[in-house]
């Protein structure tokens, strides 16, 4: 009878409690490219065929385009549709340059639709400047003040579903 009962209580804390894993002391590490969950509300390029960079938390995005001889940044929201205007006259892109900094200006350059003195768009002719937008060893990186708070985006090539 004591074994019966032993039984019976044996199958009855399993059944509440389950079979857990235990748990691990190690914290999780960074999601990979592979694991990282690409659910956004935002097309993989932007209206002009551009390359987008994120502002924020995905506050705003921006959106690169050049040739060999021009860059233009285009401000858009944070679905990356919508273009973003703001007072600001300059926005600049940092590069590295055999290892030493570099800084450009890229003008306000008003598009179409923007008034009051504000821009979306904003335009560099600078062929050296162009040459390193394709260049990861150059970590270009785009900075902006959009309503009074800084913003920074890097500015990548890599192709990846969104």
């Amino acid at each position: 009878m004591k074994n019966l009962i032993a039984v019976v209580i044996c199958t009855a804390l399993v059944a509440t409690t389950g079979c857990q894993p235990p748990e691990s002391d190690v914290a999780p590490g960074p999601l990979s490219e592979a694991d990282h969950d690409h659910d956004h509300d935002h097309p993989s390029h932007g209206p002009n065929g551009g390359t987008l960079i994120e502002l924020g938390d995905e506050e705003y995005h921006a959106e690169l385009v050049h040739d060999d001889v021009s860059v233009t940044i285009y401000l858009l929201d944070s679905a990356a549709a919508e273009p973003v205007r703001i007072a600001e006259q300059e926005l600049v892109i940092n590069v590295l340059h055999d290892g030493a900094p570099e800084q450009f200006k890229l003008l306000a350059n008003p598009d179409a639709g923007d008034t009051d003195g504000k821009s979306s768009r904003f335009t560099i002719e600078d062929d050296h400047l162009a040459s390193h937008m394709d260049d990861d060893a150059a970590a270009p990186k785009l900075s902006v003040t959009i309503d009074g708070t800084p913003y920074s985006g890097e500015i990548s090539h890599h192709d990846h579903e969104h």
